[in-house]
């Protein structure tokens, strides 16, 4: 099956850990990996914001990424995007028209990308499936005026529920969120990320020498992943040390303002000490710094699924969550770690301690969580699910090779 994928500002070649780059990158990257070695055919459509990139490039892991020239071909924060995305979905039309390669399926990675795929298969006649990644009116409730987004985002979210051939809920809270938005619930199927659980293993070197009572947290360098929470209950940890891993590089985190912020708050708050941002890690070598932790934690005051908590769990590492969007389906209270009320500081002090103090529960935790990763969060699970999906919308044979490939 030859499948489109359109991720118009998160790039699966894009360096992980800015502003805009994050858990969208990693889930289109592994997907479109999970699903060429199913033996599908795919190639990812990101906006070029640099005239240094060829107009394709060939991953190693079997997929293609074609840079499409809308807009200036310069890096935009991607809320100054939307004014390119019916240039962007033009192109496309005309690409597929013109051939040699055209798609069986259209899967659009968040709203913009739907809008620019709503726009090429209004030119270019093929199935579209939605995944928002996010949702404009969840980031409204929780940033409120500091809510950059287009205003126009939240009514072109339900326009596209609408008007795409299927949606795909990463997590039973956006399955909620979509119908409470309009989307009809026969359109929308709950299908989750995935975790590589051959590379996040629990066994393997450790990123930093073992000590008692590292609470690791990993994530981009943004306010609403509740950094600022995690530094108030260090200071109810007396005897712990929390590592934050993410962000711009080590040798740029002087000039990030969050990072700024957070060192001011732990140097008012008297747990300089004890807070160590590394900046940005490697992606090979996030597993030797979940190995690293006794704990991880994940603040954040709203997350639309969260791939730190899988990673954390498929190396054995217990985590302890604030209880919304995509963590109340990934951790699974008392069994894989636990799940504490959310921007509630001291109920995230009290539960990493007593957790911290019982390394017999942490290894139950953590054999759990291995578990369960691997059992529901397989990424080739989430391919076959989505393959599934494609083909009754396209009723495209899958080669018999294909399907055992999965």
């Amino acid at each position: 099956m030859r499948i489109a994928m359109i991720s118009e500002h998160a790039s699966p070649l894009a360096a992980i850990g800015g502003v805009d780059a994050g858990g969208q990158n990693l889930h289109v990257a592994e997907l479109a990996t999970a699903l060429s070695a199913a033996g599908h055919d795919v190639c990812v459509y990101t906006r070029r914001d640099s005239d240094a990139y060829p107009d394709t490039v060939r991953a190693a892991s079997g997929f293609t990424v074609v840079h499409v020239p809308a807009g200036p071909p310069r890096r935009l924060p991607k809320d100054e995007l939307l004014p390119y995305m019916g240039e962007f979905g033009q192109w496309l039309a005309a690409s597929w028209t013109a051939g040699p390669w055209a798609p069986d399926v259209v899967h659009s990675h968040f709203w913009m990308s739907g809008l620019a795929a709503l726009t090429a298969r209004s030119r270019y006649s093929v199935p579209v499936v939605q995944t928002y990644h996010a949702l404009g009116v969840v980031k409204r409730r929780y940033q409120g005026a500091l809510d950059t987004s287009p205003a126009q985002r939240i009514s072109y979210e339900r326009i596209l529920g609408k008007q795409v051939d299927q949606v795909i809920a990463q997590c039973s809270d956006e399955l909620a969120e979509l119908v409470a938005l309009g989307v009809p619930r026969r359109s929308i199927r709950l299908i989750p990320s995935g975790v590589d659980a051959t590379r996040f293993t629990p066994s393997g070197p450790s990123a930093l020498p073992r000590r008692t009572g590292r609470i690791l947290s990993v994530g981009r360098l943004v306010e609403r992943k509740g950094y600022a929470d995690l530094i108030e209950a260090m200071r109810l940890l007396p005897d712990a040390e929390a590592v934050i891993v993410g962000g711009p590089p080590a040798s740029q985190l002087k000039d990030d303002p969050v990072a700024t912020h957070l060192r001011w708050l732990a140097q008012e708050r008297g747990v300089a000490d004890r807070i160590r941002l590394t900046g940005a890690v490697a992606r090979e070598e996030m597993p030797e710094w979940y190995r690293s932790a006794d704990l991880v934690a994940c603040p954040a005051w709203y997350e639309p699924f969260g791939l730190t908590p899988l990673e954390a769990m498929a190396c054995g590492v217990p985590v302890v969550a604030y209880a919304v969007g995509g963590l109340v389906d990934t951790v699974v209270d008392s069994v894989t770690g636990y799940l504490v009320p959310p921007r509630d500081y001291r109920a995230l002090a009290k539960t990493l301690r007593e957790l911290l103090a019982d390394p017999v529960r942490r290894l139950e935790f953590g054999a759990a969580a291995v578990d369960r990763a691997a059992e529901c969060y397989s990424w080739s699970r989430t391919a076959d699910q989505l393959v599934a999906v494609y083909q009754q919308l396209t009723r495209v044979e899958v080669p018999v090779e294909a399907v055992s490939a999965g």
